[in-house]
């Protein structure tokens, strides 16, 4: 897809180590990996946290997830982060871990649950030496019940959850969400979580243990699947992209094989996309009367819509629409978000510095969510795995001590060390 002529340029945004955010001052200890802990770390790091990654030898999972040799998930979620290469096997490497815990306002973890203990370093020992610590405990299915053992990967929540079961069509398989949706959805409950914490732990002095588990935040995402259940005795079916609460709503596709989503979830909406089809007297019909109506004849609605957008482009439809207020919208995929004025102009992707991408510019996400007094900071890029061990842990440990560890293999230096032949 070219760009098109009149479309603005990608915001280009260089980063400011000297940027300061609403969380200065507060040190955040992350030894999570994968997409949870990652989002929610990162989510406190875009606001001026100082999130130190505790990173194994061979780096977070997130660096080995990569799109032609570019680790772009790991330089997405890892923006503003500081990262230190520690030898968490060996007792002084879980020491210094202890040392930077009393120093820290929070400490996040995503190992199976029991590991941390078995590693030492215990909740409540963590508590002792830091009675102000906020420690989120990041797994697939909490801290206690009968699976707090068993692998807790975002894919196997996403089908517990009752979500898969919800998702696609009805004479289909269920359909798993093709992005990091239960991993997603922790890490943002996280942070707020974390945050109600940490004013918990201002006002009185005292810390506590989050128990933030994969699978409660998206269940609760599907509320009100349980009391519908309770009151119908049926499971919600898949119906696809149709709702079963509103109608019309569907994916639509239009003349030149463009595709476009439209919800028509309240009365007046409705009315107003039935005048815009012309199609007036579709409002008297008792098939198509009320909402309840409207769902009941739901795929009989959707053929008449589907017909109308058929006959028209997907320009000449969103236009036609737009003009009569209609609510529609076109459904986008990255080739066109990529020069798309809404986009653009709202900073929803920005580009940094970055040698290894095409042109030396990565596209990533703006500053979510936007304050105004204080928005989000660009300090600096996702980290090179242990770049951060002079400066974090030289005040922490003392530099003889910290080039004692060196030396010992305990704190390692990768981002320094020559690469392998």
């Amino acid at each position: 897809m070219t760009m098109p002529a009149n479309a603005p340029a990608p915001h280009r945004k260089g980063f400011d180590p000297a940027a300061t955010g609403a969380l200065r001052g507060l040190r955040v200890v992350d030894l999570s990996r994968l997409v949870a802990g990652n989002m929610l770390t990162k989510v406190l790091a875009d606001h001026g946290a100082e999130v130190v990654k505790v990173e194994p030898p061979e780096g977070d999972t997130l660096r080995a997830w990569r799109i032609r040799g570019v680790s772009t998930t790991w330089k997405t979620l890892s923006r503003n982060k500081h990262s230190i290469c520690l030898d968490l096997r060996s007792a002084e490497g879980i020491a210094v871990v202890r040392a930077l815990a009393r120093d820290g306002a929070m400490l996040v973890e995503s190992f199976r649950p029991g590991v941390l203990e078995l590693m030492g370093l215990d909740p409540a020992l963590l508590l002792e030496a830091n009675p102000r610590l906020v420690i989120v405990r990041v797994s697939g299915w909490g801290q206690d019940g009968p699976y707090r053992h068993k692998p807790g990967f975002g894919t196997l929540v996403e089908g517990y959850s009752g979500f898969a079961a919800q998702n696609g069509f009805a004479d289909r398989e269920p359909v798993l969400p093709p992005m990091y949706m239960a991993d997603g959805y922790a890490g943002l409950y996280g942070a707020a979580t974390a945050m109600i914490a940490l004013r918990h732990a201002e006002a009185t002095g005292q810390g506590q243990v989050i128990d933030l588990s994969l699978f409660d935040p998206i269940f609760t995402m599907l509320e009100p699947q349980m009391a519908n259940w309770r009151l119908t005795g049926q499971v919600k079916p898949r119906t696809g992209s149709r709702s079963t609460n509103a109608a019309p709503r569907n994916a639509y596709r239009t003349s030149d094989g463009g595709w476009v989503c439209l919800s028509a979830s309240t009365q007046g909406m409705t009315e107003k996309l039935f005048i815009a089809m012309d199609r007036p007297d579709m409002i008297t019909d008792p098939r198509f009367r009320s909402n309840a109506d409207r769902v009941r004849h739901g795929i009989e609605l959707d053929r008449i819509v589907a017909e109308f957008i058929a006959a028209r482009s997907l320009e000449e439809t969103l236009a036609h629409f737009d003009r009569a207020g209609v609510t529609i919208g076109p459904i986008m995929d990255a080739e066109r978000l990529e020069h798309d004025r809404y986009v653009i102009e709202r900073e929803a992707v920005i580009e940094v510095p970055d040698a290894e991408m095409p042109g030396g510019w990565l596209p990533m996400h703006g500053q979510v969510p936007r304050l105004s007094g204080t928005p989000g900071i660009l300090a600096r890029p996702a980290p090179r795995l242990g770049e951060h061990n002079g400066a974090i842990l030289g005040p922490v440990l003392g530099e003889a001590e910290l080039a004692r560890l060196r030396a010992a293999g305990v704190v390692r230096d990768p981002a320094t060390e020559p690469a392998a032949p």
